[in-house]
């Protein structure tokens, strides 16, 4: 997957970039480590990259100083769109190879799988 994504860009930004991009709503740095299972530390490095290539807006919190809050730049969508449209074709051939029938069977329990270790 690294070799398609576009240049610069690593799995785990790429990743970041969709989950802000689907919630569409801002998010602190401990909830996206949280949510990716990763230190606070690594989640750090990963926003401080995306800041620079422009990718991520992030702000203080208003209501508690303490913490910062983490937005989807326009940069960002495009670079995710851009970065999706790159995947797609490799997802589709994996559909393919498996079969549809049996992603269609497997879908339920991944989407079960995601919703819990978002929480």
């Amino acid at each position: 997957m690294a070799k398609i994504l576009p240049k610069g860009m690593e799995l785990s930004h790429f990743a970041v970039l969709n989950q802000l991009a689907n919630i569409n709503a801002e998010r602190t740095p401990a909830q996206l480590a949280k949510s990716f299972h990763v230190t606070r530390g690594a989640m750090t490095n990963t926003l401080a990259k995306l800041e620079i290539a422009g990718y991520i807006h992030i702000r203080p919190d208003w209501e508690d100083a303490r913490r910062k809050l983490v937005a989807l730049s326009s940069a960002g969508q495009e670079a995710r769109n851009e970065a999706l449209a790159s995947v797609s074709p490799v997802i589709s051939t994996l559909i393919e190879d498996l079969s549809t029938q049996k992603v269609k069977a497997i879908l339920p329990a991944l989407r079960d799988l995601r919703q819990q270790l978002e929480l």
